[in-house]
């Protein structure tokens, strides 16, 4: 990784976040596009020196017992790191849209529309463009970072750290889980048959996660996206207090584990049968399918 940051040549500022205190890079590694996420690390208040922590202060202004300055702080790259780095290179024109400024909408998807428009673009997006994901549940990529793999077919499932958490403050913790079974693309696939598969992988990511972290199960915020960035099914378990998450556990995105299992117990067929509301950035390969834009417009 220091050997591509040290080629990596800037191109263009892809998008910056005030809420998660965060900026995206475009540039070029031997000539291919690379994508560079930085994003500010949060305080790891249980292993620093507090009264350590502050190096210097520029004072701008006070008002009676109210003063506010800059401050540099004192780093450690294992115990007070300055911010989280993420690589992708190379990095594809999908790649480039995710992670850009773009303007969204909100979209009521139909079954209809699911079906015409939304069925085959899952279709052109395996394949090659998932290889990723096979590699870690078949293959044993990222083994050094797996949390829990149960390797059976049918109920089980790799557990590892997201890439966007540091895995030193448990505050913003953020783990995936990603099932193994390879017939389920998106929440639009769950039926009454997938109820107590799904129930139990509800109950065993608390477990896990609640055993290996020390936090209270029902500190636990476990979600699904929809429409998810890669069409094989996958859970985002984070710390329930984590504040930083964007648009990742905004309404129009997440869906709660718990709310789909009560759906689907409430009716089998719910997610084939009912119109999804959500969230779509322009740059998403739906919404330039000129069809699936126009049904989403002049739907009531």
């Amino acid at each position: 990784m220091n050997e591509l940051i040290k080629q990596f040549k800037f191109v263009l500022l892809l998008k910056e976040d005030p809420q998660t205190k965060s900026i995206v890079l475009l540039g070029k590694i031997n000539s291919q596009d690379a994508i560079i996420t930085i994003e500010k690390s949060h305080f790891v208040t249980d292993k620093l020196d507090l009264q350590e922590t502050v190096d210097d202060l520029l004072q701008i202004n006070h008002n009676d017992i109210y003063y506010w300055s800059n401050a540099l702080l004192r780093l450690d790259l294992e115990l007070n790191p300055a911010a989280k780095l993420n690589i992708i290179y190379p990095a594809t024109e999908t790649h480039i849209k995710k992670y850009g400024h773009q303007a969204s909408h909100y979209v009521v998807e139909t079954p209809e529309m699911y079906k015409q428009y939304v069925v085959p673009y899952i279709a052109s997006m395996k394949g090659d463009r998932i290889k990723w994901v096979y590699n870690i549940l078949f293959e044993g990529k990222e083994a050094e970072t797996v949390v829990h793999h149960d390797k059976d077919p049918e109920n089980g499932f790799v557990l590892l750290p997201d890439m966007k958490w540091d895995t030193i403050n448990l505050a913003s913790l953020y783990l995936c889980s990603i099932v193994n079974r390879t017939d389920i693309s998106s929440v639009r696939d769950l039926n009454e048959s997938h109820l107590p598969w799904l129930i139990n992988l509800n109950k065993t990511l608390r477990r896990v996660t609640s055993e290996k972290y020390a936090i209270e199960q029902d500190q636990l915020r476990i979600f699904i996206h929809y429409h998810p960035s890669y069409y094989h099914f996958h859970v985002h378990i984070v710390n329930i207090k984590h504040p930083g998450l964007g648009d990742g556990i905004a309404v129009g995105k997440a869906i709660l584990l718990d709310d789909v299992i009560e759906n689907i117990k409430m009716m089998g067929d719910y997610y084939s049968k009912r119109s999804l509301g959500l969230v779509m950035g322009e740059k998403h390969g739906l919404w330039n399918i000129e069809g699936y834009r126009e049904a989403a417009r002049n739907s009531d």
